[in-house]
């Protein structure tokens, strides 16, 4: 009685037979040599992690400056603007939201309330 050890049938998704020139760098559009790897070079690899992580910083310089925020004392009831503790009660403020100075009397505004006086 002879054992015979079976054939091992693959199809050759592993083994890198066919798929290697499929695969393209995503920074400079030339083929990746090895499927375990994303890009082709170290070069690449690092001008992706530079687009990755300075990407931030530009949207940042992008977008309008924040809102100055509004603070309330909860004692006094005094409204403060980017102040967050009260120079009087010696307390800290509570947080309101985002707002601004009012044009008219110059006392610190919400911007839902700017809203809320616009829309009616």
């Amino acid at each position: 009685m002879t054992m015979t050890t079976p054939i091992p049938i693959g199809d050759g998704t592993r083994d890198d037979s066919d798929g290697h020139h499929r695969r393209r760098c995503p920074i400079c559009d030339s083929s990746i040599p090895s499927t375990r790897a994303r890009f082709c070079s170290g070069a690449c690899r690092m001008r992706a992690h530079r687009r990755r992580h300075s990407q931030p910083d530009r949207l940042a310089a992008a977008l309008p400056a924040a809102w100055p925020i509004v603070y309330e004392c909860s004692q006094c009831e005094q409204r403060y603007l980017a102040v967050r503790r009260c120079p009087d009660c010696n307390l800290f403020a509570r947080r309101l939201g985002p707002g601004g100075l009012c044009s008219h009397c110059d006392e610190p505004l919400l911007l839902a309330e700017l809203f809320d006086s616009a829309a009616t």
